[in-house]
């Protein structure tokens, strides 16, 4: 598929409701309100296209942005594209997870998330803070910088509640998936999060609220569910 189809099956997909729903949560023209899962039989039929990813992504368009997201080669993606995407997102769904998920799969992640949670632009830090807890959840912890992780928890619990608004969430967030995700820091992010207890996050007009970290990283103990990984960052 070109670039040229890709739009117009996008144009067709979109509708208003979703739309509006998008505007609540912050997007940013151009988009045409199109729902995830309407993207999903498009990436199936994609399947991974390097090229066509990075081209959607300048499109600006919101949707052909997260489609990008779904279709990037993680393996071809280089330390410069990943850049680029970082600085030319448009609101948080694409530093939140399309930048983050695609990141966390490619062979400079932790590299970049580094650099990013350390950025003064919110969107940057977002991204960086969500490429680590996308790290957490789908690499092995033999792969991971245990003594890192643990220092970003404690920086956590310094910094959260005077961070940008969409900061803390995704902070919150790498406070979950770290609990969730890496048996040998459980019990540290238990205490973090007891530490930091509830986070107040802006969602604009909806009725989105942020997750309590401890509950969060109980129930998965509860249910055994610590320390399984995902197969993939994407979703």
């Amino acid at each position: 598929m070109t670039t040229k189809e890709v739009m117009q099956q996008l144009a067709a997909l979109g509708s208003p409701t979703i739309k509006n729903i998008y505007l609540k949560h912050g997007a940013q023209e151009p988009f045409f309100g199109v729902k995830i899962g309407d993207l999903k039989p498009i990436q199936k039929k994609i399947k991974k296209n390097y090229s066509l990813a990075k081209e959607l992504y300048q499109t600006r368009n919101s949707d052909a942005m997260y489609l990008a997201g779904l279709i990037a080669d993680e393996k071809a993606m280089t330390k410069a594209d990943l850049q680029q995407w970082v600085e030319n997102t448009v609101w948080y769904m694409h530093s939140e997870y399309t930048v983050a998920w695609v990141a966390a799969e490619s062979a400079h992640g932790l590299e970049l998330a580094k650099e990013w949670v350390k950025s003064d632009n919110e969107m940057i830090a977002i991204a960086g803070w969500s490429t680590l807890a996308s790290l957490v959840a789908v690499k092995a912890d033999h792969d991971l910088e245990l003594e890192y992780l643990s220092q970003q928890l404690d920086h956590v619990a310094e910094v959260i509640h005077v961070s940008p608004n969409r900061v803390r969430y995704s902070m919150n967030g790498f406070v979950i998936a770290t609990g969730t995700y890496v048996p040998a820091l459980s019990g540290k992010a238990k205490e973090v999060a007891k530490r930091i207890g509830k986070v107040s996050v802006y969602m604009g007009d909806t009725a989105c609220k942020t997750p309590e970290a401890l509950l969060y990283i109980e129930k998965a103990e509860k249910m055994g569910r610590l320390g399984k990984k995902k197969k993939s960052a994407r979703c």
